[in-house]
């Protein structure tokens, strides 16, 4: 039997792990949201049973450790794996550049800032608040969704220029996963950041504005050019699935603590 916390669990690759972890009667799945009781409808009209939504605010360190108090009584004291899965893609820079905000700057700080709020200061406060019960666990290992695009070679090979506030706070929070790494190794606990590769949800399947939907396609033709096999988006099922394998296998002995792979365990992001 394991115990799995997942944040950011009401939509999009969270709810999908959810979903699949929750088919094994075995585990105990707990889903970290921000809203429990729609949380628990949207798992109820999609047939999930198994499952445990606890309310918190992401970016509120005090709601968090509330939060871990609850999920402490679920799991009798300990946890196993931590997916710190919820972040912000901003709708504001998603499609630009730093260089559209010339004009704007202000825009960009604030946008920036919430990145880092809750992409970089959001995910520390859930390992603080948190790392009391994956100390307790039996696996011990506290992943991070990260994202392809906060890789320095990929940015550079494609030449992807837009998307900079969430690149640059993921690129950050791989650091300090790294940081986590260094400090906490020595007592077998695992932090590892993992793109989840490029991936269609719920988020993205929303109609774009004509010329955000030309810059996605855009996004798409460099992509295949830097990897020619790359044919579509990873189903979120597809995705999750490549992610359980990746964090079920990865370990501090194989030397993976502090690392930050793809979803096939490598560099290799698409």
């Amino acid at each position: 039997m394991s115990s799995y916390l997942i944040t950011g669990a009401s939509r999009g690759l969270g709810f999908e792990f959810v979903r699949q972890l929750a088919q094994d009667p075995d585990n105990t799945v707990i889903g970290l949201v921000r809203n429990k009781a729609a949380a628990e409808a949207k798992a109820k009209e999609q047939g999930i049973h198994r499952v445990h939504m606890v309310e918190a605010q992401y970016t509120d360190l005090a709601s968090l450790r509330e939060a871990a108090e609850v999920v402490k009584h679920i799991t009798n004291g300990g946890l196993d794996y931590l997916v710190n899965n919820a972040a912000i893609v901003s709708h504001i820079s998603e499609w630009k550049t730093m260089g559209d905000f010339d004009d704007d700057f202000e825009t960009m700080e604030r946008d920036i800032l919430e990145s880092l709020e809750i992409n970089l200061l959001g995910a520390i406060k859930i390992v603080h608040a948190f790392l009391p019960l994956i100390r307790n666990g039996k696996a011990k290992k506290l992943i991070t969704i990260s994202t392809g695009m906060a890789d320095i070679d990929l940015i550079n090979a494609t030449q992807v220029a837009f998307g900079s506030p969430y690149a640059i706070s993921k690129g950050a929070v791989n650091i300090a996963m790294a940081k986590y790494n260094a400090l906490y190794n020595k007592d077998g606990i695992l932090f590892l950041a993992i793109s989840p590769g490029y991936v269609s949800t719920e988020r993205n399947k929303v109609e774009a504005a004509p010329e955000d939907a030309e810059k996605a396609a855009m996004l798409v033709g460099k992509f295949v050019d830097y990897a020619p096999h790359f044919q579509r988006p990873l189903t979120p099922e597809e995705s999750v699935n490549a992610l359980l394998s990746v964090m079920h296998k990865a370990s501090i002995a194989n030397g993976d603590g502090g690392a930050f792979i793809s979803h096939l365990g490598n560099k290799q992001w698409l």
